[in-house]
């Protein structure tokens, strides 16, 4: 048993340690863009590059938040957390989408000033550059930190992901704009314009991500495809008459599910026992991504 509980401990260990590597390494690629793309917007005249350094320092915020949440959600499960620590992860999903929801809004109003005002200003080559250095930088971040996410099942760390894809997109959208008005300065107003397109871009994001998280936290379960293959996996174990009483629920990026099985009310408690223990690891072996599974004997009769 010990044995089994440290090599548990072990893989958890492993699995924080991966996160926490390509999320440290993505906080300090972060601040190193804030920083460049600040000073070069600054220098430059080029409000759309400052927008973008305040969205990569947006994601520097949503980093540190997956470092100190990575702390706490994968602890083992205690007297007060009977369930675990699985909803920590959630809640610090919800804060990466508000993170970059907060950033969207100001740089969707900075820009609407920016209209109101007009003054427009072609942006210095340097601009330019550095807005191609981000999108390189920042995709490629994306994709190491999405498949890391991806393979440990961590909502939170492939929505860090996203929040790297988003500046990616909008350093996409900066660059197209800072090379339209060098090209031509008439084209000078887009500026303003691709910082406008980041905002409305980044509220987007904001809302793919928050929005399944925010659905657990409210309890939500499998959808109805999810629940007749549970039901249907049940149903092929030797001894299971019916199923009814299907609930799930979502923790982290796994289900928990609840439900009643009926078997022939002659069996022994053993022999029930047993029919459940095989449902319950065909459940987990076959199913959706099942952590837990709690199942209820009832005589067919």
């Amino acid at each position: 048993m010990n044995a089994s509980v440290s090599s548990a401990s072990n893989a958890v260990e492993s699995q924080n340690s991966e996160i926490r590597h390509v999320t440290v390494t993505g906080l300090i690629v972060n601040l190193i863009l804030t920083v460049i793309k600040i000073v070069a917007g600054v220098f430059g005249n080029s409000q759309s590059v400052i927008a973008d350094g305040i969205h990569s320092l947006s994601d520097s915020a949503t980093d540190v938040a997956v470092l100190v949440g990575l702390k706490y959600w994968n602890q083992p499960p205690d007297s007060c957390h009977p369930y675990g620590h699985r909803r920590i992860e959630t809640m610090v999903t919800v804060l990466i989408g508000i993170a970059l929801a907060l950033a969207g809004i100001f740089l969707g109003t900075e820009a609407v000033e920016k209209f109101r005002t007009g003054g427009y200003v072609v942006p210095a080559s340097v601009t330019l550059v550095v807005a191609l250095i981000s999108v390189v930088s920042k995709e490629l971040l994306f994709r190491w930190t999405y498949r890391v996410g991806e393979r440990l099942k961590s909502p939170a760390t492939k929505a860090n992901a996203w929040h790297h894809r988003t500046d990616s997109f909008s350093s996409i959208a900066v660059a197209l704009a800072i090379g339209m008005a060098l090209i031509d300065p008439k084209w000078a107003l887009l500026d303003p314009v691709a910082a406008l397109a980041v905002g409305a871009f980044i509220l987007q994001a904001a809302y793919k991500i928050a929005t399944p998280a925010l659905r657990e936290l409210a309890d939500a379960g499998a959808d109805e495809k999810d629940l007749k293959k549970i039901e249907q996996i049940v149903l092929k174990v030797d001894g299971v008459r019916s199923v009814h009483a299907l609930r799930s629920r979502f923790h982290g990026a796994g289900l928990q599910v609840d439900l009643h099985i009926q078997v022939d009310g002659d069996l022994s408690v053993r022999d029930g026992h047993v029919i459940s223990g095989m449902a319950k690891r065909h459940l987990i072996a076959e199913g959706p991504d099942i952590v837990d599974v709690l199942v209820h004997i009832e005589p067919a009769d």
